[in-house]
């Protein structure tokens, strides 16, 4: 009787500790700003789960919106200027 067997290493490290690494956390850090506004922008959109929206509230998820449109334009600006100064 022949073993059928994995020919290919594990792919998950076996050695692993469940906690981030010092990379991880600064990508997190890195992020932060954006991922704030994106909470701010999912609470303005839930508040008006239940109910019309008011002006009030159109305008509160407009302005978040907004802060999230420029988290992502200022990460991806810093993402791109440390990729041209690496290149460079």
């Amino acid at each position: 009787m022949r073993h059928i067997v994995a020919l290919q290493a594990v792919v998950t490290p076996a050695a692993c500790d469940g906690e981030p690494t010092a990379a991880e956390l600064d990508a997190i850090e890195r992020e932060m700003p954006l991922i704030t506004a994106e909470v701010e922008l999912l609470d303005a959109q839930i508040t008006t789960l239940e109910r019309v929206p008011s002006e009030l509230d159109a305008r509160r998820i407009r302005r978040a919106r907004n802060r999230v449109l420029a988290a992502r334009r200022d990460l991806i600006n810093r993402a791109g200027v440390a990729v041209s100064d690496g290149a460079a």
